[in-house]
Formats: structure tokens, C-alpha cells, sequence
């Protein structure tokens, strides 16, 4: 099924959306908010799937055309947002583009960091910032939701906590970076707030190509109308979902509605373009010695979606323009 949340009150108002993404049902009859429906996901779920058959029958009441501009980020605010990086071709790279080794750990233990969710912004609104000198970058990843997690759960448990799939833009500030790590403490202003897609869907909506720990499907990023990549998902995912979720449990639980990124989708396939400008300048850096693509401009715009086999959207697209912050 597919999920969303209306842009009403700090959390949203929970609708249940169409296959086709064009038609949406109020869910308040089953839970109020989508963070309430993982709270009690085991009851909320199967009344949320019966209203989502309804829908795409064309018999539930109250159905109505859906505006994408009208949706918050499905959970607009959530208890926990930790992003991996799970794709350890993309480090290596930018490692070697500054000269750097890449230590073996890598490998075998996932980078992770904790990020800001108190407040996302809906797939349709802008990223702001205060200058472009801050280097404004867009990065494509897969997120999943979990439902409670206990502490020490095993990647081969942990596949069963997943309940939702999201896309997500998890803006970059790529110049404020390097001195909040030199810090020693982690990102914190270069990370602004995250958007994630319109909709959230349960795996199964991804048939084949969800393998139960992660997506086999393109991630297609344009850039000012034009196609900037389309690396697949599923290939070289050094840590699949599994063992992100499994990560964040070594030492603590994970509540409901916790969000787990996967990082920016990276394939060894260059061809394939990429999910960030970072990567891309990284790779011009190494050709040609120094990179030629300009990080974002105010009046920018990304777009990042997913289609099914057939070509069909699967979670709507974040559409995001680039504005400067008035104050």
C-alpha cells in the first residue's frame, strides 16, 4: 500500500493514496497520523490495507484527486533519523579525489550518522539556504521505516522491522563540511532539513524488485530538466537494509517510525551517472584535475524518482528548487 501525509499540524493528517498516485482517502478512521499507525502498526496495518483496496476499486468514500504540492514529507517529523552510508564505492571516491586511503573498516562496518528530524520539508517544497557559497548539493538515497526494534537485533531479524520505503533528497552543504569535521563531532549545520518522497510504501509494492533487505530499481535524478543519473539501487549496496538497521541496534532500540537512510546511491558503472553533484565533481577531479559542475544556484531545481518495471512512479517525485533564505 501507499501512504502520505497531509500538510495539517506538526505530523500531518494520514491519507491513504492510489497505486497510480492520483487519488487519496482520509485514514482518520484507522489512525490519525502516520507515526500513529506505527505505533500500533499490527492493528493499524490491516485496516489501512482493506481502505487501500477500497480505494483502488474506485468504492472508498470521501476519495479525492491528490495534490503532491499539498503533502508533507510522509513522516513530517519522526523520533529517529540515522543515515548510512551504505554504498562504499561513493567514500572510496571521495577519499581518493583528496588523496586520501580508505581504511579497511570501511568494509566491513558501516558509517553512520544521526540526523535532524525534527522538521522535514514535503517533497514539493524548497531548499533553502542562506548562500550559494555554502556549496548547496542534492543527494538521492533509499530510506526505510522500522516499527520498534530491540536492542542486539541481528541483520537476519532486523528484515522483519521494516515496514515502509521512502526516497530521499538529504541535502548536502558541501563547503560548511569539511570544517564541522575537522571538529571532530559530526555534521550538524552542513545538513539542513531532508525532504523524502510523496508517498511511503509498503515493500511489497516493489514486487521482484525488492529482495527483502533492498531495492533493484534505477534512482533517476534530473537536474534543471536534464537527466543527471540513474545508478541502480541494488548494485554495489556494501550494507544492505538489514544491516543498517542492525547497526543502529548494537548499543540502543530503535522506537517506531525511526528512519534509516542508505546514503547517496553510487554505482561502479559511471555510465550510470550520479546521485549527487559531490560525486560528479569528484570524478571530473580525477579526469581533468580540477571539477568543472558548479554546485547548486539559487532558482536550481532536482528531481528524484523511482518507476516500477512498466514505468509507472512508485512514491511520487521530490521536486525541489533552491531559494534564498529572506529571513
Amino acid at each position: 500500500m501507499k501512504l502520505a501525509s497531509l500538510k495539517r499540524g506538526r505530523d500531518g493528517a494520514l491519507v491513504v493514496v492510489s497505486r497510480d498516485l492520483s487519488r487519496a482517502v482520509e485514514a482518520a478512521e484507522v489512525a490519525p497520523t502516520l507515526q500513529a499507525a506505527l505505533d500500533d502498526w499490527t492493528a493499524a496495518a490491516p485496516a489501512l490495507q482493506a481502505l487501500y483496496e477500497r480505494l483502488n476499486a474506485g468504492s472508498a468514500e470521501g476519495a479525492f484527486d491528490l495534490d503532491m504540492a499539498a503533502l508533507a514529507s510522509p513522516l513530517p517529523r519522526a523520533y529517529q533519523w540515522a543515515d548510512g552510508s551504505a554504498y562504499v564505492n561513493h567514500v572510496e571516491l571521495v577519499r581518493k579525489a583528496r588523496g586520501a586511503e580508505m581504511p579497511e573498516s570501511f568494509w566491513e562496518d558501516p558509517l553512520m550518522y544521526q540526523g535532524g528530524s525534527d522538521s522535514f520539508v514535503g517533497p514539493r517544497d524548497p531548499i533553502i539556504a542562506g548562500s550559494e557559497e555554502w556549496g548547496i548539493d542534492f543527494e538521492a538515497e533509499m530510506a526505510v521505516v522500522t516499527d520498534d526494534v530491540p536492542m542486539g537485533t541481528t541483520p537476519e531479524a532486523a528484515a522483519s522491522h521494516i515496514k515502509l520505503l521512502m526516497l530521499v533528497n538529504d541535502v548536502s552543504l558541501r563547503n560548511l563540511i569539511p570544517g564541522e569535521l575537522a571538529k571532530g563531532f559530526g555534521f550538524f549545520q552542513s545538513k539542513p532539513a531532508s525532504a523524502f518522497s510523496p508517498v511511503a510504501v509498503t515493500p511489497d509494492e516493489l514486487g521482484d524488485a525488492w529482495d527483502g533487505t533492498r531495492a533493484h530499481l534505477p534512482m533517476v535524478v534530473h537536474l534543471n530538466g536534464e537527466l543527471f543519473g540513474r545508478p541502480n539501487t541494488g548494485v554495489d549496496m556494501t550494507f544492505d537494509f538489514a544491516r543498517l538497521v542492525s547497526h543502529v541496534t548494537k548499543t540502543r532500540e530503535m522506537e517506531a517510525g525511526s528512519i534509516v537512510g542508505s546514503g547517496t546511491i553510487s554505482n561502479y558503472d559511471r555510465s550510470q551517472g550520479s546521485c549527487c553533484l559531490a560525486e560528479r565533481r569528484m570524478l571530473e577531479k580525477l579526469d581533468a584535475g580540477e571539477p568543472s559542475t558548479p554546485f547548486m544556484s539559487f532558482g536550481d531545481r532536482v528531481r528524484i524518482e523511482m518507476f516500477d518495471a512498466a514505468g509507472e512512479s512508485i512514491f511520487g517525485a521530490i521536486d525541489q528548487q533552491v531559494e534564498e533564505f529572506r529571513g
